[in-house]
């Protein structure tokens, strides 16, 4: 069961948090997609690679990521130390943002050929976008408990 419960908690709150960053990408009129800025760190690296098989790879880590976060989160979840309610999922999400933000600073420093894009609004982003990923992770994570 254990599976079952971070497939669909990592599933839920990442689908959730990449359509969160498509509505701010297109608010704001600028990329914040993760899983396209993904895509695109791979492509750099990895020149060989066309746009379909990098995008690939981005998505791919995204949603890997995802299911990491969701297995902190459902041990955290199981064991009781938490609860899956909202206002954990604010908390939780406003943590997993600036941890998220640590790693993306720290991934684009490392890259030898990073995106051209205006840093602070990105990293300013992604704080909200995980507190979407951890409340309908939570949500997700509920649910399967009712069936």
């Amino acid at each position: 069961m254990k599976a079952k419960e971070i497939l669909l908690t990592g599933v839920s709150g990442t689908t959730f948090m990449t359509l969160f960053s498509y509505l701010v990408s297109l608010a704001a009129e600028e990329n914040f997609s993760e899983p396209e800025r993904l895509g695109q760190l791979a492509n750099r690296l990895i020149p060989k690679l066309d746009e379909e098989q990098s995008q690939a790879l981005g998505w791919l880590g995204h949603y890997a990521v995802g299911l990491l976060f969701a297995m902190v989160y459902v041990e955290l979840w199981r064991s009781g130390k938490l609860r899956p309610d909202w206002k954990t999922g604010l908390w939780l999400g406003g943590l997993s943002g600036l941890l998220a933000v640590a790693v993306w600073k720290a991934t684009f420093k490392a890259h030898p050929l990073p995106p051209s894009l205006r840093f602070n609004t990105y990293y300013l982003q992604l704080v909200p976008a995980h507190i979407v990923f951890a409340l309908f992770a939570g949500l997700g994570y509920q649910l399967l408990k009712k069936i």
